[in-house]
């Protein structure tokens, strides 16, 4: 295809004076620019939505969401899976991005490894997709060979195909079940789709996961209650967080987060349900890990059998019924 007609190649008219701009104007036009992005974004917000169903479907059925890109685009989806186990206590399997080149390709370039679909599916068969995945080609241009040929695999080996470029009327997008364009238009540097069109990616990308994640039950409100407490920051998140959703103070939620082993989501639950950290852990298994519904059948629960004798909230914090609930 004639590369040159695609919005992303075109040369932008407002900054064809770029390198004698005072650095003050350069700065003030990419930002200009970068405005943009986001109402791009919002154009495509149903096709986004319709995505997120697709996803949130793969993983209560136990596969997996695969980001596959080339270039700025696989690294891209790249970073965005690695930060969903810190984030939302997934696995390292749940949410996975393959990189055309490989995970080296990361932090050096292989660019001509984006030519070849035949990587995309060795890659794929690496993983070993199958019917239960969602897999989301990332494309800026929407042609990318590596991206054609894994959702054309991905299709074939029947999971869900979500497409994202760039451009309207992108190539890739006849391969996906769920096709989302966000036509970012031209470049401050021409051609250089790291910029606003990589943005672009980014923000579809923390919406795929973040919602998906959201509708999974591991975000209570607007906290990240399934966070691995993994350092000094988180375990102290943890505890604001345990305060933030229960009422609790800073002593009882660190109590109950001793209990929990860590996993702010088990100590809400026994907070607000008044029950102990086994307790918590399986009325979460019971309501797929979402906190609301674990909560409302713990207080249901004590509605019908009311508790006696020794205190709840007591019983609930002990240090004896520690488990994990991950």
């Amino acid at each position: 295809m004639d590369l040159s007609t695609l919005g992303t190649e075109t040369r932008n008219e407002r900054t064809t004076d770029l390198d004698r701009m005072p650095v003050t104007e350069l700065l003030a036009v990419m930002n200009a620019e970068d405005r943009s992005v986001a109402l791009a974004v919002r154009e495509a917000l149903p096709e986004i939505a319709a995505a997120v169903e697709a996803v949130t479907r793969s993983l209560r059925l136990g596969g997996r969401l695969i980001y596959l890109g080339a270039g700025t685009s696989g690294r891209i989806g790249l970073l965005d899976a690695v930060e969903c186990p810190p984030t939302f206590g997934t696995s390292p399997e749940q949410v996975v991005g393959l990189l055309s080149g490989g995970p080296g390709a990361f932090a050096v370039a292989v660019e001509g490894a984006e030519d070849e679909p035949a990587r995309a599916v060795a890659d794929l068969d690496g993983v070993g997709v199958d019917e239960r995945d969602t897999v989301v080609g990332l494309a800026a241009s929407g042609r990318t060979p590596y991206v054609v040929g894994g959702l054309k695999h991905a299709a074939a080996r029947g999971a869900v195909t979500v497409s994202v470029a760039c451009n309207a009327d992108a190539v890739v997008s006849r391969y996906a079940d769920f096709p989302i364009e966000v036509p970012t238009g031209p470049e401050v540097v021409t051609g250089s789709t790291r910029l606003k069109a990589g943005t672009a990616e980014k923000m579809v990308c923390n919406m795929l996961s973040t919602a998906s994640m959201v509708r999974l039950g591991k975000v209570y409100g607007n906290l990240m209650v399934d966070v691995r407490a993994s350092n000094d920051k988180l375990v102290d998140r943890a505890r604001r967080m345990v305060v933030q959703a229960t009422g609790a103070g800073p002593e009882a939620a660190a109590e109950a987060l001793r209990a929990a082993q860590g996993h702010a989501k088990t100590a809400i639950v026994m907070l607000l349900a008044h029950c102990t950290a086994e307790e918590a852990a399986r009325r979460l298994s019971e309501a797929r890990g979402d906190t609301r519904t674990a909560v409302a059948a713990g207080r249901a629960d004590r509605a019908v059998r009311p508790r006696r004798g020794q205190d709840a909230t007591k019983r609930a914090i002990s240090p004896s019924t520690t488990v994990s609930a991950r």
